[in-house]
């Protein structure tokens, strides 16, 4: 019985963790912005082999994100058309009329058997900080917000 005890206790020490407290004026970063270059979803080399087809965009939503410059994301949500497409989203700068065009769309081997059915995805990508001005943003050609920066 105290052996079994003592493994229980052993056991749980070592999954809990013990990371001291930080102190309150310790500043919190949670955010990560990846770069383009890690960015999962930007287009990938071998691309160009797959075929494009669909993404079919649900909703969509502009995130100011707290940080000095000020930070801009937008979060998407949908389907793809079978769970072989992968995502790809492609971001533009801002043109001469500050609009923003995202480009959402997948990618699949087209010589892969794949079952019929659609595939969920939730993304979010960084667009950017910017000059102040007012921006719009387009997802595939259709109007998902506007902001001021």
């Amino acid at each position: 019985m105290k052996r079994l005890l003592l493994l229980t206790l052993v056991f749980l020490a070592g999954c809990s963790s013990f990371s001291p407290t930080p102190s309150p004026d310790t500043p919190v970063n949670n955010l990560t912005l990846l770069p383009p270059s890690e960015d999962p979803y930007a287009p990938q080399a071998g691309d160009d082999a797959l075929q494009r087809g669909r993404a079919f965009v649900e909703a969509t939503d502009i995130l100011v994100l707290e940080s000095f410059p000020l930070q801009f994301q937008i979060s998407l949500s949908g389907n793809l058309p079978t769970p072989c497409h992968e995502l790809r989203i492609v971001v533009d700068q801002p043109d001469a009329n500050n609009d923003i065009a995202v480009d959402v769309y997948s990618v699949v081997d087209p010589d892969m058997i794949c079952m019929q059915v659609l595939k969920g995805f939730q993304a979010s990508v960084n667009l950017g900080s910017f000059p102040s001005g007012h921006y719009t943003v387009t997802v595939n050609g259709e109007l998902s917000g506007e902001f001021d920066a």
